[in-house]
This record gives structure tokens, C-alpha cells and sequence, in this order.
């Protein structure tokens, strides 16, 4: 979601993040997503030209200026290996637990694959996608 919002021109992954620019939502940050979001941007930007690759990364660090996210550490490999059960995909469980570490309000993913009803209820995290998210949020507002 959060790769996404940084790539995209418009869309709900950019709305979302734009609530955690403008300080609407704060923005909560498992080191494990950072480092997967920056392997995903270098990812994407090896496509660009580099002025475009130049911009994608200024606009990265200038959301991260902006949004002065929570960041939640790493989990330790001990407890990521105990927590296997939490959720069917190994490498989400260090998402899964900084999550829990952290108890947002919201855990927000279009891996609904992974990020299933069933690991919302064992873990007591409200689990989403930037649409859900959304309905609720503008239900919230009315």
C-alpha cells in the first residue's frame, strides 16, 4: 500500500498517505515494511530515467519528512519464529507482530491473501484495505 501511494498519481493509497502528510492519521512504520518499501522503490526506479528516479526518491524522503512516522523495530527472530501460527505466510510475521507491537488502529494491506478475517481475530488488530478503511473513515465523518 504504502509503495503504491508513492508511485501512483492519484488513488486510495495515495489518499491514505495524504491524511498521514496532512496529520490527519499518523503514520505507523514496521522497520521490516520500510525496508521492503525501499527495496520495492529501487525496485521501480531501475525503470525510470534518472531524473524521474531522482524524483521518486526526493518524494519519498520528503513523505517521510512530512508524515514523521512511527517507526516500530524489528521483532526478534525468536519471537518471529514462536509466532508462526499467527498468520499462513512466513515473511508477514514480522509485519504481523510489529503491528501488535504497536496497536494501530488500523493495519491497512491489499494482501487480504495473507492478511486474512481469521489473523485480525487472533492478533485483536483491525485488519484492511485503504477501501475499507475508507468507507469507514467517511462514515466517521458524516
Amino acid at each position: 500500500m504504502l509503495t503504491g501511494g508513492i508511485v501512483s498519481s492519484w488513488g486510495l493509497d495515495k489518499a491514505t498517505i495524504s491524511l498521514c502528510a496532512a496529520r490527519v492519521c499518523q503514520l505507523v512504520l514496521a522497520e521490516v515494511v520500510r525496508s521492503e518499501v525501499e527495496k520495492n522503490l529501487l525496485f521501480h526506479a531501475e525503470r525510470l530515467s534518472w531524473a524521474d528516479a531522482d524524483q521518486l526518491i526526493e518524494e519519498y524522503q520528503s513523505l517521510l519528512r512530512l508524515t514523521h512516522p512511527e517507526v516500530v523495530p524489528h521483532p526478534d527472530a525468536d519471537l518471529i519464529r514462536t509466532s508462526r501460527h499467527l498468520i499462513r505466510h512466513f515473511s508477514d510475521v514480522p509485519v504481523l507482530l510489529s503491528a501488535m507491537a504497536s496497536k494501530p488502529d488500523w493495519l491497512l494491506t491489499h494482501n487480504t491473501k495473507h492478511f486474512t478475517a481469521a489473523a485480525a481475530q487472533r492478533t485483536s488488530l483491525r485488519i484492511a484495505t485503504p477501501l475499507q478503511f475508507f468507507r469507514e473513515f467517511s462514515a466517521f465523518l458524516r
